[in-house]
């Protein structure tokens, strides 16, 4: 990649973070951003069109996720390589995207240089975590946890609530906070946040009591 500069597009469904990440990007000699897109499906449709080195994409977007984009890249273009740029940084989120092939994964506390240099190195054919991805990874391998693939919604699973989720409003259940659940899931406490806002969604829960009376009545809050 010395000779010329590597291309790369450029995923989020915010268009202010879409936006500047293409701004920065664009403003370094060896990166050339070639397109944007605002969910999965149309980052897959520029990747066809265009043929990047890099697709840059957020996880959680509309349409079509980042982790689906991600396989459907792997599959149809398979030159291409995937970096995940996203707030979620929890067990589930980050085997999902790397057993969809994504070659990188970053959180969004990362900073210009890490984003660039994550670039070049997916680019060059290697892979790249940030360091906090790579603990949580080792400390998923250390407890035995289960791939993500049978970690998301299952039968049994009220409201099609994933098993992240459901430890989320476990742990309310149990009347921990936010600050306190991160630090028993070893993630973020933007992370507990995000997961808080999908599940009231999904059970269509008002407020955290009506989560604790929910954890109660499906039997989540035990010990």
């Amino acid at each position: 990649m010395a000779d010329k500069a590597i291309r790369v597009v450029v995923a989020d469904d915010q268009t202010a973070i879409r936006e500047a990440l293409a701004t920065m990007l664009d403003l370094l000699p060896d990166i050339d951003v070639v397109g944007t897109a605002a969910d999965g499906q149309q980052a897959v449709e520029r990747v066809t069109q265009l043929q990047p080195d890099v697709l840059l994409t957020d996880l959680r977007m509309p349409v079509m996720d980042g982790a689906q984009a991600t396989a459907a890249v792997s599959e149809q273009s398979p030159d291409t390589a995937v970096v995940l740029l996203t707030t979620y940084d929890d067990e589930e989120s980050i085997l999902s995207a790397l057993q969809a092939g994504a070659r990188g994964y970053l959180t969004k506390e990362a900073g210009r240089d890490e984003i660039a240099s994550a670039i070049r190195t997916a680019a060059s054919g290697q892979s790249v975590l940030d360091p906090g991805v790579q603990a949580r990874l080792v400390r998923a391998v250390v407890a035995g946890q289960q791939p993500a693939a049978s970690a998301g919604p299952t039968d049994q699973s009220p409201d099609g609530l994933t098993k992240r989720e459901l430890e989320v409003v476990a742990l309310i259940g149990q009347g921990l906070t936010n600050s306190e659940i991160a630090r028993r899931l070893f993630v973020s406490e933007a992370t507990v946040k995000t997961h808080i806002n999908n599940l009231f969604a999904k059970a269509q829960l008002r407020d955290r009591a009506h989560a604790v009376r929910y954890a109660y009545t499906h039997g989540l809050a035990g010990g």
